[in-house]
């Protein structure tokens, strides 16, 4: 965007948040403090394995053997090549924004075309099971059983926008692939996989200093946003804002017979989706609405991951605005998912005489209970050390000589 009207905007919105850090210096230190204690308990160590394994696997090939795999299934349900499998895995697995970057990566290397990766990268950034179960449906409303309706309304709905956008950019390929009926092949993809590797002239050693790098960099990056969004939000609240734009979201929520109290909390998960989660939970509205309006929180994905994301497409030539427009759709989706699915799966799993911690609470409950306790434990730890590996690769001789 290069009108005058959105230079207009950007500016008032950077003056307005200068202005309001200025006058608020407490409330912007406490934001910024909640926000960096999120990235650095939180989002570095459980992102960090899976971006460096990633930028591994495709290195050695493993994303081209897969491809070639899974390619019968990806390109007639959702009209991307067999890669995008690997992609949507790992951006289940490891949250936001994995698909966004890996999908990039793809697209750099030319797996995909700019019409596939757009319609790629607009189903394979979710939340990440971890987040769903330990810190909202445990960590914020205590009830276990909620995070197997957020999760099921959540990854469903993903699924949902990526056989919506297989109609995006119809017009734009024509590409035989596409037409041709093909049948998985393990040599085939053994070959493509050798292939791959053996194009890859870089030693192991370097490979993976470069995958560390690569993926601190970007975690940095995802920091940065993360603490900024942190500080908006507050400012936001501090100034009433959020309070006069409810009075249109309440408006909408009364229309559909969602207690009003969400009106704020909705608001606030538009900008980040840990706040809005948070301020959902200790609302009084019952769990039915409070599970509407977090599927919805979480399908849209929240102004900061979006940022992240956006941040991250801009290296490539993927246009973000689908993505924007598939955010939108999931939101909507994974809303009337958890209305559908709220009594056949939280009536089934909730146990309402039985402690959150208890033996009968679902398993894979307190598994992510447990992983997410212990994230929290030793997360600050992990950051501090792989940061300073990643200050060490970034200053060796190799990699000045390089520049």
């Amino acid at each position: 965007m290069k009108t005058k009207k959105f230079t207009i905007l950007i500016s008032s919105i950077l003056i307005f948040l200068t202005f309001a850090v200025i006058i608020n210096p407490k409330e912007s230190f406490e934001a910024s403090a909640a926000g960096l204690g999120m990235w650095w308990e939180i989002v570095f160590p459980s992102l960090l394995p899976f971006f460096i394994l990633s930028e591994l696997l495709i290195c050695f090939g493993v994303v081209s053997f897969v491809g070639v795999l899974l390619e019968p299934f990806m390109r007639p349900v959702f009209r991307v090549p067999g890669a995008g499998a690997f992609v949507l895995a790992m951006g289940m697995a490891s949250g936001f924004p994995s698909g966004a970057k890996l999908t990039s990566r793809l697209r750099k290397e030319n797996q995909l075309t700019k019409t596939e990766a757009e319609r790629l990268v607009s189903f394979t950034n979710s939340s990440n099971p971890l987040f769903i179960f330990g810190a909202i449906s445990v960590g914020f409303f205590q009830h276990p059983a909620l995070g197997v309706v957020l999760a099921a309304a959540h990854y469903i709905s993903n699924l949902a926008v990526g056989f919506t956008m297989r109609f995006y950019g119809k017009k734009e390929s024509n590409s035989k692939m596409e037409r041709r009926a093909m049948l998985p092949s393990i040599s085939l993809a053994l070959e493509k996989m050798h292939v791959k590797r053996m194009k890859e002239t870089r030693p192991f050693g370097k490979i993976l200093s470069e995958a560390i790098v690569s993926s601190v960099q970007t975690l940095l990056m995802i920091g940065g946003f993360i603490i900024i969004f942190s500080v908006l939000n507050r400012m936001l609240s501090e100034f009433h804002i959020l309070q006069a734009l409810a009075v249109f979201t309440q408006s909408i929520l009364a229309f559909f017979h969602i207690s009003t109290e969400l009106s704020i909390p909705l608001l606030s998960g538009f900008f980040e989706i840990t706040t809005g989660s948070r301020s959902v939970s200790v609302t009084e509205a019952n769990m039915l609405q409070k599970a509407i309006i977090v599927s919805f929180i979480l399908g849209f994905g929240g102004f900061s991951v979006q940022a992240q994301v956006a941040g991250i497409l801009a290296e490539t030539d993927i246009a973000f605005k689908p993505y924007f427009l598939a955010r939108i759709l999931q939101a909507f989706y994974a809303s009337i998912l958890a209305a559908l699915l709220w009594k056949p799966l939280y009536t089934s799993f909730s146990s309402p005489s039985a402690p959150v911690f208890s033996n009968d609470a679902p398993t894979n409950d307190l598994f992510f209970v447990s992983v997410w306790e212990k994230l929290v434990s030793f997360g600050p730890i992990i950051t501090i050390v792989i940061l300073f590996i990643s200050a060490f690769l970034m200053s060796s001789p190799s990699r000045d000589s390089k520049r």
